[in-house]
């Protein structure tokens, strides 16, 4: 117990521990490759198979409440399509300059998004997992920090929470600003410390360095293969993932949060090429390197590790892993946490 705890505080700190003895497992959405994603069953799963970490991603409602899902729009991943009464609530909006159509979290109260069913993202390459569609109800970041306290303490074990804000600067936009009530949040739960349990993301730049600024929780700046910051049009993720992107990343963050692309990048045919050297700039940074995500299904692996002839036919996701494993990254996220424990 005294080692997990030790291991989960190395990666939460704000203090750089780039020798942690044990690298860390964060259950993307829980458990998301074996139960829909955002629920009770996936969290609770990927506590079961030994993850360190849970992650939500956190949007808002129409009266400023977080609740625990991958994008703001929810048709995909909820009963709402389904549901009569809102059917007049679709509706066609610009998220971060993608035009989106569909049902929006910041078009419901929470009680009413609490009437709502949680539904598998991907049923065409995780069918299994339609057969828990309907059973739970959307989540709240204060349901999922009270779930984390829960299974530590049933475990014996620190298990963290990594929630990432998503699209601050759209939900500013519309009246919904994000950082006070997040920050509410944090210190209803006494988790604003250098050393609490928790892992702030977000692709955006501004809000992190506004939360450097007022508490001391360790903040992951969120990369991608392409584009950058929809706070910041004059920077792209691939300049911020240069050694000089990356010491001044470390002004403000803790860590480093990117695609696996930007480690081991792929040809043209999908297979994987040598890895770049953004582990070690990063390290010299005095930053930690977290990498996402890692998924059994061949549609996400690269073409050496698929196994079979279908995309949802799942490859050698074990093999994957360890070959950024042995590049020394700190932490990686999972949808099938399990994989990625026995893997480490």
């Amino acid at each position: 117990m005294i080692r997990l705890i030790l291991t989960a505080a190395l990666l939460l700190s704000g203090t750089p521990a780039m020798s942690a003895p044990v690298l860390q497992i964060i259950a993307h959405r829980g458990a998301s490759g074996e139960r829909p994603e955002h629920t009770t069953a996936a969290y609770r799963l990927a506590v079961q198979q030994g993850a360190d970490v849970i992650e939500p991603d956190l949007v808002m409602s129409r009266d400023g409440a977080f609740v625990v899902r991958h994008e703001n729009e929810i048709g995909g991943t909820t009963d709402v399509a389904d549901r009569p009464e809102f059917a007049a609530r679709r509706a066609t909006k610009a998220i971060d300059g993608v035009v989106t159509t569909g049902w929006f979290t910041e078009d419901f109260t929470l009680a009413e998004l609490k009437t709502l069913r949680a539904r598998e993202r991907l049923p065409l390459l995780r069918p299994d997992n339609s057969a828990w569609d309907d059973r739970e109800p959307i989540l709240t970041f204060d349901e999922v920090l009270a779930l984390a306290r829960e299974e530590s303490a049933r475990t014996g074990r620190v298990i963290g929470v990594a929630p990432e804000l998503k699209h601050p600067s759209y939900f500013a936009g519309i009246g919904l600003p994000m950082e006070d009530a997040f920050i509410a949040a944090l210190q209803r739960h006494g988790l604003t410390g250098a050393d609490a349990p928790i892992l702030i993301q977000c692709f955006e730049v501004g809000p992190l360095q506004r939360l450097k600024a007022r508490i001391d929780a360790p903040l992951l700046q969120l990369m991608s293969l392409v584009g950058g910051p929809a706070d910041r049009p004059d920077l792209t993720y691939a300049a911020m993932s240069t050694p000089e992107g990356l010491r001044a990343v470390a002004v403000y963050a803790d860590a480093i949060g990117v695609e696996t692309g930007l480690i081991l990048p792929r040809d043209a045919t999908g297979r994987s090429l040598p890895a770049t050297s953004l582990v070690s700039d990063a390290h010299a940074a005095g930053l930690k390197v977290v990498v996402w995500t890692f998924r059994a299904e061949n549609a996400f692996l690269p073409l050496e590790r698929r196994q079979g002839d279908a995309l949802a036919d799942h490859g050698d996701l074990s093999g994957y892993l360890h070959a950024f494993y042995a590049l020394g990254v700190n932490a990686v996220f999972s949808d099938f946490p399990g994989v990625a424990v026995a893997a480490r």
